[in-house]
């Protein structure tokens, strides 16, 4: 459990309040980080000075108040970021310096998202669904002109400047399968487009930066399975790759353009590295074992790391270690920290450890499946953490990632160290279909949604209940976000027989109805990719909705959705909501702060002013405060 400094700390508003740093990125002169930081219980944006680590807030009130998208230098005294209005994602770009003044860049309907700034802020590239498909713009701020450049079917990803200005490395997918991604090259004005003939068709490569000079273009790939690094000759045509036996990631040139910074993904941590592009030699990190971030908020930050040919900025932290920021010597080996973590009420050894474990998994648990006849699956080994409080005996809590692309890894969760603190044990599965783990494992997920990723779900939920006999397998609960929600759901409805709680926060719960109502990049690279159209697939898309299966729910039910969210609208969680009252089942609705009247077999309640999550300290308390209480009184 956790400790506290006072017995008189509320404990859900302390970890709440905890405050984090977000999107670091380093100026181009290397003089200077930029970050976000909401150590005044407000998310702000902060300059600090590498020589003399004399930190500035630079806004005042006047950025998101959740820290979701990251940051860009304009040169080198201004910072671009992306205006998200009440969470929904639909982002402007605006400028800030050292003044405090905003002012707009990019306004445009639908979501922006920054992608690249030319040398001294003048021109930017951005992404937009302004006309439907996220798509590439040019935005010239001496003329205020945006001009569109691309016009794919697909979404259109990872664009990047030439030092000059006058190129845009891009990837996207003109061919008929899915799962390919081609990196692309174009002049700045969107003429002589040209495929770089360096991949194959059906693997997924990505421009990731060019180099210091110009010359070469540092690519991500996935065509051998594991994750790779590729260096691309741009005059010569010709690509050279690097790539061993775990997944790796590239993430900038350092500026002596003979050297690479990348991560390594292996047993759930993350280990920064850097490459020697003509010995081929990787030097790790020297840093504890968890999650080394270069890039800013991990896993899918577009900060720059590089200070010098020497020194990189990241973030370091540990599941029981919130990050500090650091500036890393590749050449000695040594850290040295810019910004410590703030542990606010807590002890700095408050918080719980994870143990990694593993267990072999063919899709189909023991418990009888409720909703679908699915598998067996190939049989793979599974890989999970399982944090203990000491509690005895200990209420489980099976906290499932979203994505589903995406994976849990040895880092502070809040939401987690939440869990625990509430008593339970907290077990956290990378299913088949996460990442860290290769090509392959991820296409385990296509076309089977529902299927043998909630099956190892299950397996690791029966595994750890059969090895810990301290876990109480009376008091099961399960909880998850985005597609987390979407597992947490299934559970219920193919698996009611293992839980007796289930909280499913901002959630798919109707497939068809969230491919026509979710954002077309959304439909086309998560939906389409993963399982198809509901024209080519309607059997899947009816039979793998929870909603098709809501009377099998059996135990108490919190649904919690944000009322601005676009990515998984809240008509997911109102439709179930719904569907469970046509069933017969009593829901309760009620706001954050409304009183639980607490016979219901289901409990809904809808969060204003908040979309797909947030970081924002007033917001997630608000969430914990709702999920304590459900769980207290139901489990």
């Amino acid at each position: 459990m956790l400790r506290k400094e006072a017995d008189d700390v509320d404990l859900l508003e302390s970890l709440a309040e905890l405050p984090g740093c977000y999107h670091q990125t380093v100026s181009p002169d290397g003089r200077r980080v930029a970050y976000y930081y909401d150590g005044s219980g407000r998310n702000e944006l902060h300059v600090q000075e590498m020589e003399t680590g004399g930190r500035e807030q630079w806004s005042d009130g006047n950025v998101p108040r959740d820290a979701r998208w990251h940051l860009k230098w304009a040169g080198n005294d201004e910072v671009l970021f992306h205006v998200d209005e009440d969470g929904n994602e639909q982002n402007d770009i605006h400028a800030l310096d050292a003044s405090g003044a905003a002012e707009p860049v990019v306004e445009m309907d639908g979501q922006v998202v920054l992608h690249d700034v030319t040398d001294g802020g003048g021109r930017l590239v951005v992404g937009s669904t302004r006309d439907g498909q996220l798509n590439l713009y040019r935005h010239d701020r001496a003329s205020g002109e945006t001009t569109k450049l691309t016009t794919y079917d697909r979404a259109v990803n990872a664009a990047h400047f030439s030092p000059d200005g006058d190129r845009i490395a891009f990837s996207t997918n003109e061919t008929s399968v899915f799962e390919n991604a081609d990196t692309y090259l174009m002049d700045a004005d969107g003429s002589n487009v040209e495929r770089l003939g360096c991949s194959e068709t059906g693997a997924e490569t990505q421009p990731v930066a060019f180099s210091p000079s110009g010359d070469r273009l540092l690519l991500a790939d996935n065509a051998d399975d594991r994750g790779r690094v590729g260096v691309y000759d741009l005059a010569a045509g010709e690509v050279t790759w690097y790539g061993g036996d775990v997944v790796e990631q590239p993430h900038a040139f350092l500026p002596d353009g003979d050297r690479v910074l990348l991560d390594r993904r292996r047993e759930m941590a993350v280990v920064a590295a850097t490459l020697d592009l003509e010995t081929g030699e990787v030097r790790e990190f020297d840093l504890p074992t968890g999650v080394t971030d270069v890039t800013g908020a991990f896993p899918a930050g577009q900060g720059n790391p590089v200070v010098d040919d020497g020194q990189v900025v990241c973030a370091h932290g540990t599941p029981d270690g919130r990050s500090d920021l650091l500036t890393y010597d590749v050449e000695a080996g040594a850290s040295e920290t810019l910004l410590a973590a703030d542990y606010g009420a807590f002890e700095s050894d408050a918080f719980v450890d994870s143990e990694v474990i593993s267990f072999e998994s063919d899709g189909v648990p023991e418990t009888p499946a409720r909703a679908v006849e699915t598998g067996p699956y190939d049989s793979l080994e599974i890989e999970a953490q399982l944090y203990d409080t000491g509690e005895r005996p200990a209420p489980l809590a099976v906290k499932i990632h979203g994505g589903p692309r995406y994976a849990d890894y040895r880092n502070f969760n809040v939401y987690t160290q939440f869990l625990a603190s509430q008593g339970y044990a907290v077990l956290e599965v990378n299913y088949r279909g996460s990442a860290g783990r290769g090509r392959e494992f991820v296409r385990e997920l296509y076309d089977d949604w529902g299927g043998a990723e909630q099956g190892d779900i299950a397996t690791g939920v029966e595994h750890v209940l059969a090895t810990r006999d301290w876990l109480d397998e009376d008091r099961v609960a399960v909880f998850g976000g985005s597609y987390g929600g979407y597992s947490a759901y299934w559970q219920a409805v193919q698996y009611p027989d293992l839980y007796d709680a289930t909280v499913a926060w901002i959630g798919l719960t109707d497939l068809r109805e969230m491919y026509e109502t979710t954002m077309p990049h959304f439909r086309t690279e998560l939906m389409e990719k993963n399982i198809g159209t509901p024209g080519e697939n309607p059997d899947l898309y009816r039979d793998r909705s929870p909603i098709e299966h809501a009377g099998n729910v059996d135990a108490p039910l919190l649904l919690i959705h944000g009322v601005n969210d676009r990515r998984v609208p809240v008509s997911q969680a109102r439709l179930f909501r719904d569907r469970l009252r046509e069933l017969g089942y009593e829901v309760e609705e009620r706001p954050p702060g409304g009183e639980a009247g607490g016979g219901a077999d289901a409990e809904y309640v809808e969060l204003g002013e908040e979309g797909h999550a947030s970081t924002d300290s007033d917001q997630k308390l608000r969430t914990f405060r709702v999920l304590a209480d459900f769980l207290d009184r139901r489990l």
